[in-house]
């Protein structure tokens, strides 16, 4: 969410997120680029064998995920007008986790911070769902034109489902690169690809929601 989320960056990444319906490739960029980079740094500077050669690599990744992140804010200030509040959230706890991962030179934080941001989206959307607050409509400041409040409370409840499910995934993970019965390299893949490919697939499960509670289609926009 600016339009996802994620990224999000486990390995640093903006999370993932229904797109808004303007400018799906420059929100696609925001939320995913800075994962990217951090996917290709890492790759690219962590050679050699063992967990000394991961950590650098990790850590040179992080810092150049810290850097993305920024920018990626300068640039939706810039040319979307704004910074979503999901992106801001994402943003400072990917900074704060990277600092963390640089301080201690230790990338155990990298993989512990999925795990808190989904779980923090997760409680919002569904404390927000109980509540009757629709806050992925809140939190993405979109744009998904003619969703009623139904449909976003919906969405906020399936989201929230979504974000758990990662959270709890991402957490076994964890446990699992704790327990040397997983590589940071298989975790760090997983997240890239994985979550992202699992973030699309969801969203186009949620598109029949949407459409049901009154998503504009674009022959509808062209009505008007």
């Amino acid at each position: 969410m600016s339009g996802q989320i994620e990224q999000l960056p486990g390995g640093p990444e903006p999370v993932p997120a229904p797109p808004p319906a303007k400018h799906g490739w420059l929100n696609f960029a925001i939320d995913f680029g800075p994962l990217l980079v951090f996917f290709l740094t890492y790759r690219f500077t962590s050679g050699g064998e063992g967990a000394l050669a991961a950590t650098t690599g990790a850590i040179k990744g992080t810092v150049a995920f810290m850097v993305a992140i920024l920018i990626a804010m300068a640039v939706s200030k810039w040319k979307l007008g704004k910074i979503s509040p999901m992106l801001w959230m994402s943003s400072i706890l990917v900074l704060g986790f990277g600092a963390l991962t640089v301080w201690f030179h230790d990338a155990r934080f990298i993989v512990m911070k999925p795990t808190i941001i989904y779980a923090a989206f997760a409680l919002l959307l569904l404390g927000g769902w109980a509540l009757g607050r629709p806050m992925l409509k809140y939190l993405l400041q979109s744009a998904l034109e003619g969703v009623t409040e139904k449909g976003w409370l919906l969405l906020s409840r399936n989201w929230g489902l979504f974000f758990a499910a990662l959270g709890i995934a991402n957490h076994v993970m964890y446990e699992m690169i704790e327990a040397d019965r997983m590589s940071f390299d298989t975790w760090l893949t997983i997240k890239v690809w994985g979550v992202t490919a699992l973030s699309f697939l969801f969203t186009l499960t949620q598109l029949p929601v949407m459409i049901r509670n009154g998503l504009a289609m674009p022959e509808d926009a062209g009505k008007n």
